[in-house]
C-alpha cells in the first residue's frame, strides 16, 4: 500500500492536465514507454533484493558493488528526490484547494499539509500506516470509478458528455501529436515524475513478511498496474473529453468530470486528486525520507543523531529535518505560485534519473560478480541484462537531454550539478572523521 500510494500521485492526477495540453494522445504512448523503463529499473532492484533482501534498499548494493562513495551518494540523492517530490505534493494540494477557494494562497495550503502530516507521522508509525492505507483505497478506487464512469458515458451515452465522447478524439483532433513530435517528448519529464515512486519496493524489503515471495510478487504486477492506473484511466478520459479541453495547472480528471455533467462530481474527484498530493508526501516525503536518513544516521554516511528513535519507533530527527528541507517548498509557492509546479518537478525528475541510473550499473556490477564467482546469483532475474540495462540507461539520458532542452526544466540541471558538489564535499568531510564517529556500532545496528 505504500508503495501504491506513493506511485499515484500529482504526477498523474495533475501533471497529466499540462503533458495532455502539449502531447495530446501521443502522451499514451509516452506513458507506456516510459511505463517499460521504469520497470526495468524495478525489475533490476527486485534480482538485487532476492540476492540479500536488505532495510537500507538499493544504497546497500550501491555500497557493496560500486563502492563506499555511491553508497552514501544513492542514499541522499534519493533523500532529496524525495523532498522535493514531497515539495511537489504539497504545491499540487494548493492547486487543488484553489478549486473551492480560488483567493486562498497556494503556500497556506502547502504549510498547513506539511505541519499535519508531519504530525501524523511523528505520533507512531500506526498512525502513518492507518492514514496512508485509507489515501491509497481512496485514490485506486477513485481511477477505478474513473473508468467505469468514463466506460459509461462512451458506452451509454449518458452526462453532457455523452453526446460527443468517442474513441475517436484519441486520433481525430488534430492527429496524435496535434503539436508536432519533439513538443510532444518535451512531456516525458514529467511522465517520468508520475512513476516516481514505484522504487519504494525496495525502501520496505527489509521489513516485508516473506519477502521471497511477495517482492516478486508485487514486481510482477508492476505492468497491470501502469495499464490500469495511468494508461487505462488516461485512454478514457481522452475519450470521453476532447484533448483540446483540458488545460495546464488543472486536473484532467477534475476537467472530465465537470464536462461530463455529473452534479458535485467534480468536487468529490477534486478532493480525491486532494488526498492523492497528500498521500504521496505522506508515504515518500515523509516516511521514506526519515528512514533513509536514519539509515544514513546508522552506517555513517549523517550524523548519529539521525538514527534516534522515539518510544514509539519514529526517526524524529530524521524527520523533522525532511520536514525542514520541504519547508522550502512553501517559500517557492509563496514567491512563484505559478511555476512552482515545474520548477520542483523538474528537480525530482533529476534526482529520480540519477537513483534509477545507480540502480541499473550497480546490477550490471553485480551480475559481474556473480560471474566472476564474488556473489550468489538471485533466483528472480531481471531479463535482458545487460542489454536492457543500458537500453534503460539510454532512455534516461535522452530525457536529460530534453530537460536541458526546456527553459523552465533546465533549472533542475544546474541544481543536479549543486548537488553533486555538495556530495562530493560531505563525502570528504565524511572520511576526515575517526572511524568511531563514521560508523554504528554493531549493538546499535
Amino acid at each position: 500500500m505504500i508503495a501504491i500510494g506513493g506511485t499515484i500521485g500529482t504526477g498523474l492526477f495533475l501533471g497529466a492536465g499540462t503533458a495532455i495540453a502539449e502531447a495530446g494522445p501521443s502522451l499514451l504512448i509516452w506513458y507506456a514507454l516510459a511505463g517499460a523503463v521504469v520497470f526495468l529499473v524495478v525489475r533490476a532492484l527486485g534480482e538485487l533484493l532476492m540476492y540479500r533482501p536488505a532495510s537500507g534498499s538499493f544504497a546497500d548494493y550501491a555500497r557493496e558493488f560500486l563502492g563506499p562513495f555511491w553508497g552514501y551518494a544513492t542514499t541522499w540523492t534519493y533523500w532529496i528526490m524525495w523532498v522535493t517530490t514531497g515539495m511537489a505534493e504539497i504545491t499540487a494540494a494548493g492547486q487543488f484547494v484553489r478549486y473551492w477557494y480560488p483567493g486562498f494562497d497556494q503556500w497556506k495550503t502547502a504549510l498547513i499539509a506539511l505541519v499535519v502530516l508531519t504530525c501524523a507521522n511523528l505520533i507512531s508509525v500506526k498512525i502513518f500506516g492507518e492514514l496512508e492505507f485509507w489515501f491509497a483505497m481512496v485514490k485506486v478506487t477513485a481511477i477505478l470509478g474513473v473508468i467505469l464512469v468514463g466506460l459509461g458515458v462512451l458506452v451509454l451515452g449518458f452526462g453532457d458528455a455523452g453526446r460527443t465522447a468517442s474513441v475517436t478524439h484519441l486520433w481525430a483532433d488534430g492527429g496524435l501529436a496535434p503539436h508536432g513530435v519533439w513538443n510532444s517528448l518535451m512531456t516525458l519529464q514529467i511522465v517520468l515524475f508520475a512513476y516516481l515512486g514505484v522504487e519504494l519496493v525496495g525502501v520496505t524489503a527489509g521489513e516485508t513478511k516473506d519477502p521471497e515471495k511477495n517482492i516478486p510478487r508485487a514486481i510482477n504486477t508492476l505492468p497491470l498496474r501502469f495499464g490500469l492506473f495511468y494508461i487505462g484511466a488516461l485512454v478514457v478520459i481522452l475519450s470521453v473529453v476532447s484533448w483540446s479541453e483540458f488545460h495546464p495547472g488543472t486536473s484532467p480528471f477534475v476537467a472530465a468530470f465537470t464536462k461530463i455533467g455529473i452534479p458535485a462530481a467534480a468536487g468529490i474527484v477534486n478532493f480525491v486528486v486532494l488526498t492523492s498530493a497528500l498521500s504521496s508526501c505522506n508515504a515518500g516525503g515523509l516516511y521514506a525520507t526519515a528512514r533513509m536518513l536514519r539509515t544514513a544516521g546508522l552506517n555513517g554516511d549523517g550524523p548519529t543523531s539521525l538514527a534516534r528513535l522515539t518510544d514509539k519507533g519514529v526517526p524524529r530527527t530524521a524527520l523533522f529535518v525532511s520536514a525542514l528541507v520541504m519547508a522550502g517548498g512553501v517559500a517557492i509557492n509563496a514567491i512563484d505560485p505559478e511555476h512552482a509546479f515545474t520548477y520542483i518537478t523538474s528537480v525530482s525528475t533529476g534526482g529520480a534519473i540519477l537513483v534509477w541510473s545507480i540502480i541499473l550499473v550497480t546490477h550490471l556490477r553485480y551480475r559481474e560478480a556473480v560471474r566472476e564467482g564474488r556473489a550468489a546469483a538471485s533466483p528472480y532475474r531481471m531479463p535482458g541484462a545487460p542489454y536492457s540495462n543500458w537500453l534503460a540507461l539510454a532512455g534516461f539520458a535522452f530525457v536529460t537531454v530534453l530537460i536541458a532542452w526546456h527553459a523552465d526544466t533546465r533549472v533542475s540541471l544546474y541544481v543536479i550539478g549543486v548537488w553533486i558538489i555538495l556530495l562530493v564535499a560531505g563525502y570528504a568531510a565524511r572520511r576526515t572523521r575517526t572511524p568511531a564517529t563514521t560508523a554504528a556500532t554493531a549493538e546499535d545496528v
